[in-house]
């Protein structure tokens, strides 16, 4: 057998140092490794960003913003109008979301969606935000999301994309909804979580306390799971 060797004790002091640099790194510089993979970076907003000066947001080196249009049956975002037409002016490329009531109709929330959307050629894929439940039964929330989604999806000639959380998509979608693209919700520096039903994300919103020029406070910033030659494709879909 052989002599059991003691421990040495310079060699475990520099273990812990490696360690502990790993750690420095991956802690606080560790979200540019995610900078430099995913080039192609963006925003969403609402009316809780208030005017947005969109010529200095397009020199940020921002490369595509989605904007609330709606929510519900009724409610028109402040922003909308004024959100569409200065980004429209500007080329920055433009996606519109819908923020989904489970407890009301998906046909009408679509109606009302697409009467406000008015899509233009070169628009990325309308958004159905799928984050909350309204107290409704996972079997009702994917049943209306589905409605949604069929009824903007036959509209316009695009397939839309679903805007959820890992937790949500576990809980209440069950891979319902998979057919369609993923923008995925998970806040840090990590890869994102999986989302049942998805093998994988197109979008991924990382930070909610973003901050960009032209903007008054928070944003939520986004990443692009893809190159140029992708994003393009993705706005050249048609729209009816």
């Amino acid at each position: 057998m052989a002599k059991k060797r003691k421990k040495s004790k310079k060699g475990s002091f520099w273990g812990f140092v490696t360690l502990g640099f790993l750690l420095l790194i991956l802690g606080f510089g560790g979200w540019k490794i995610f900078q430099n993979r995913y080039a192609i970076r963006g925003i969403d907003v609402s009316h809780y960003q208030g005017e947005i000066k969109w010529e200095k947001v397009k020199k940020a080196d921002v490369a595509f913003a989605f904007v609330k249009a709606t929510e519900g049956i009724s409610l028109v975002d402040a922003q909308y109008e004024r959100n569409r037409a200065q980004t429209t002016e500007i080329k920055l490329p433009f996606g519109a979301y819908h923020f989904f009531r489970p407890s009301l109709s998906g046909k009408q929330q679509a109606k009302h969606f697409l009467k406000t959307y008015k899509p233009l050629k070169g628009d990325l894929p309308p958004v159905l935000d799928l984050e909350e439940t309204d107290g409704q039964s996972a079997k009702k929330i994917r049943k209306e999301a589905l409605a949604w989604l069929k009824a903007v999806e036959k509209s316009t000639g695009v397939k839309p994309i679903v805007y959820t959380l890992p937790h949500f998509a576990s809980s209440y979608l069950n891979g319902a909804l998979s057919e369609y693209l993923l923008w995925v919700v998970d806040l840090g520096w990590r890869e994102p979580a999986d989302s049942k039903g998805w093998k994988s994300w197109t979008f991924w919103q990382h930070k909610h306390t973003g901050r960009v020029p032209g903007i008054k406070g928070d944003v939520d910033l986004n990443y692009f799971n893809g190159n140029l030659v992708d994003f393009e494709r993705l706005r050249r879909q048609k729209a009816k």
